[in-house]
C-alpha cells in the first residue's frame, strides 16, 4: 500500500512563492509517475504537472506553465512542486498522486493519493 503526505502549502500572497513535498512510502517510488492535481471549491479536480520515473520527462497544464516546476527526488521518495509567481486563481487543495505506469494528466490515471495540502493565494 503507497502512502503520500504532502507538505509544504499556506498562505501567500499574489507573486509570491512555494514550493510543495509529496513524500511517498510503501511503494516503488523510482519507478512510478507522480503528478500534482488541485481542486478549487466549487470546481473539479484539474490537473497540474505530471513527471516521469526518472524526472527527464515533465509535462504541465498551459495555465502554470513558466510558473510551476516539478521535479522528483528518488532517493528521498519525494516529489515537489516549486509554485511562483502565484496568483489567486492558484488558490486550492493540492494533491499529489503515484502511478505505477507512465505519466497521465487525468485523475483516475493514478493509483493512489495524498491527503492533499491547502494553498491559498491573497491578492
Amino acid at each position: 500500500q503507497v502512502q503520500l503526505v504532502e507538505s509544504g502549502g499556506g498562505l501567500v500572497q499574489a507573486g509570491g512563492s512555494l514550493r510543495l513535498s509529496c513524500a511517498a512510502s510503501g511503494g516503488t517510488f523510482s519507478m512510478s509517475a507522480m503528478g500534482w492535481f488541485r481542486q478549487a471549491p466549487g470546481k473539479e479536480r484539474e490537473f497540474v504537472a505530471a513527471i516521469n520515473y526518472s524526472g527527464l520527462i515533465t509535462h504541465y497544464t498551459d495555465s502554470v506553465k513558466g510558473r510551476f516546476t516539478i521535479s522528483r527526488d528518488n532517493v528521498k521518495n519525494t516529489v515537489y512542486l516549486q509554485m511562483n509567481s502565484l496568483k489567486p486563481e492558484d488558490t486550492a487543495v493540492y494533491y499529489c498522486a503515484f502511478r505505477l505506469s507512465k505519466m497521465g494528466s487525468r485523475s483516475f490515471d493514478y493509483d493512489y493519493w495524498g491527503q492533499g495540502t491547502q494553498v491559498t493565494v491573497s491578492s
